[in-house]
């Protein structure tokens, strides 16, 4: 059963939770967990293997992304008690819902870079 939608807001509220959602996915680092687990579902990937696969990413961003997907329901978290331990990532049903949208932004990036290039490399007047 689908929860009833929540109010709006005002995205130019920076009081807005809609606009305090979107200030924690729209990041680079998002995108790329949220296409690395999406590729892997139902499946999960270990907290080394995402790392691994996301040069540039420290592991002290890689937590506090995770964190936070996990703490906002679109991503599950699953400890082995092992030493060390085992921590293994998946999306949820609602992060599976979150790979449409932001697969198009990826796409639309990728179509849009060398244009976007050229305009960034033409002189102010």
């Amino acid at each position: 059963m689908t929860a009833p939608p929540g109010p709006r807001g005002d995205l130019f509220d920076p009081r807005c939770p809609t606009r305090r959602l979107l200030d924690r996915l729209g990041t680079k680092w998002v995108s790329m967990v949220v296409k690395l687990l999406a590729e892997a579902a139902p499946g999960e990937i270990r907290f080394a293997e995402l790392r691994r696969r996301m040069p540039g990413v420290s592991q002290k961003m890689l937590s506090v992304t995770l964190r936070d997907l996990t703490r906002d329901g679109l991503v599950a978290r699953r400890v082995e008690a092992t030493v060390p331990p085992r921590v293994h990532y998946r999306l949820t049903e609602l992060g599976l819902s979150l790979e449409v949208p932001l697969a198009a932004l990826r796409g639309w990036a990728q179509d849009h870079m060398a244009e976007i290039d050229r305009a960034r490399d033409t002189p102010e007047v």
